[in-house]
């Protein structure tokens, strides 16, 4: 080996050390020390990594809980109370019981209540379809038929009926959400089950003005207002033609349904209405 080589060699070794150095210096100066109770409250979490809780997955969920030291506004949709309960023994703090949820499909527009008016072919994804035109049966609002909803459920919640050509909730749903973010027309939303998984809601969001919604689907809400003034809780509002039941005021007592004179109103898992007895005129004297 001549003087030129080993020069080299001893030159870029040295060079190397004195990087190596450095690079443990910094590292040691900027390393995060992990709390260790992020994976005692990550193991507690199902790990479904849903975003039901507004955070990308579960372990994000865990470092903002140990980072906050609260579970105020927290909450983990699949686990439910169980599970949050379970983290505040670990964490020593105080969690607040919530009204189990589920996803509501606030559209009823079936093949039925809005018979196809075109054929559509191309993309068979609602998110595609949606950027085209206003759907088979032409409301603007109403349900595509195509699914995406269901391809984005990792919990195997829902399904399409192929007669109706609508989505069905199943009772293990976990409100994660992500139905709600897949559908491109918003007729996903997240409320209370309810006493006894009983819900009463407006399965419609057109705003069209009554006549125009009317004439695309059947049991579209018109805007008449019966149902608001039916209601005696102020849980009803009705705004740009369309009539809206604040799950956290509404009572279930049943009142609204019947009034409404297209049957847009829901009620699920309530036992059948009691008919009352038809009253025979008694005859006239003579």
């Amino acid at each position: 080996m001549n003087e030129i080589t080993l020069i080299s060699v001893i030159s870029l070794g040295s060079l190397g050390t004195i990087a190596a150095i450095i690079l443990y210096m910094v590292a040691q100066k900027f390393k995060v020390i992990e709390d260790p109770r992020i994976d005692i409250v990550a193991d507690k979490l199902p790990g479904a990594n849903c975003g039901g809780c507004g955070l990308a997955g579960c372990r994000a969920l865990a470092e903002e809980i140990v980072k906050k030291e609260s579970l105020e506004g927290m909450s983990c949709p699949p686990g439910g109370n169980e599970v949050m309960g379970e983290i505040a023994k670990v964490l020593g703090l105080e969690a607040k019981e919530q009204d189990p949820t589920i996803a509501v499909v606030r559209c009823s527009g079936s093949r039925e209540n809005a018979p196809p008016k075109v054929k559509y072919e191309g993309d068979m994804t609602c998110a595609f379809a949606h950027n085209l035109f206003a759907g088979e049966g032409g409301c603007p609002k109403g349900c595509l038929s195509y699914g995406d909803c269901v391809a984005s459920c990792d919990f195997d919640a829902m399904y399409m009926d192929h007669k109706t050509g609508l989505p069905v909730i199943k009772d293990n749903c976990v409100s994660c959400g992500a139905c709600v973010k897949a559908c491109p027309r918003s007729i996903i939303e997240i409320r209370k089950r309810g006493k006894k998984d009983r819900r009463i809601f407006v399965s419609c969001i057109n705003v069209e003005k009554g006549g125009v919604a009317r004439k695309n689907c059947q049991v579209a809400c018109i805007g008449c207002g019966k149902c608001v003034k039916e209601c005696k809780f102020d849980a009803i509002t009705l705004e740009n033609n369309l009539a809206y039941i604040d799950f956290n005021k509404c009572t279930l007592c049943r009142k609204c349904p019947p009034v409404c004179p297209t049957n847009a109103i829901h009620e699920l898992n309530f036992p059948p209405r009691r008919q009352r007895p038809e009253t025979k005129a008694e005859p006239a004297e003579a």
